[in-house]
C-alpha cells in the first residue's frame, strides 16, 4: 500500500512540475495586427514595420504599436524582470528580431505610428543601405536608450 502512495506521489509531482515549466514558457508571441493592443499607447497595432514585444522572465508578453511604446513602457517597469526585447525588422515586416542586437534608424523619411521615426533593422548593413537612401542617424540599443530615455 505505501508503494502505491509512493507512485501517486512520484506522479503528481512530475505533473506539477511539467505545468509549472509549460506555465512559465519565455517565447515570443505573434502580433495580431489590426486586433492587439498596445500596451502602453493602447492604441491598435496595424504598422507591420514598426511594432515590438516584450518577454518576461515569467513568460507574460506585453505588445505595442512602435519602438518608442517599448522604451516608454521601460521606464515604469522593472527592467531586470524582463527575458526578451524584440522588434519587428524594417526590412522583413512582422518578423520579430532580438531588439537589444538591432540597429536602429531615426529617419524624418520613415513615420513611424507614434512619430520618433524610429526604425529597426536585423544588422549594421541593412540599416546602412535604408540609411543611405532615406539618411538619418544610426543607434544601437545602448545609444538609442539613452537618447530616448536620457
Amino acid at each position: 500500500m505505501q508503494t502505491l502512495n509512493m507512485q501517486t506521489l512520484k506522479l503528481y509531482s512530475v505533473i506539477i512540475l511539467s505545468l509549472l515549466f509549460l506555465g512559465c514558457n519565455v517565447k515570443p508571441q505573434a502580433i495580431d495586427y489590426g486586433n492587439d493592443g498596445c500596451h502602453f499607447c493602447k492604441m491598435t497595432i496595424v504598422d507591420k514595420v514598426h511594432a515590438a514585444e516584450i518577454v518576461t522572465k515569467k513568460g507574460k508578453v506585453y505588445k505595442f504599436d512602435a519602438i518608442e511604446c517599448m522604451i516608454n513602457f521601460t521606464e515604469e517597469f522593472d527592467m531586470s524582470k524582463i527575458q526578451l526585447y524584440l522588434s519587428n525588422n524594417y526590412n522583413e515586416p512582422e518578423a520579430l528580431i532580438d531588439a537589444t542586437q538591432a540597429t536602429f534608424l531615426i529617419s524624418q523619411n520613415i513615420p513611424s505610428p507614434m512619430g520618433a521615426f524610429l526604425s529597426a533593422f536585423k544588422s549594421e548593413e541593412d540599416a546602412k543601405k535604408v540609411q543611405k537612401e532615406k539618411s538619418g542617424t544610426l543607434y544601437n540599443w545602448e545609444a538609442l536608450l539613452a537618447l530616448l530615455k536620457g
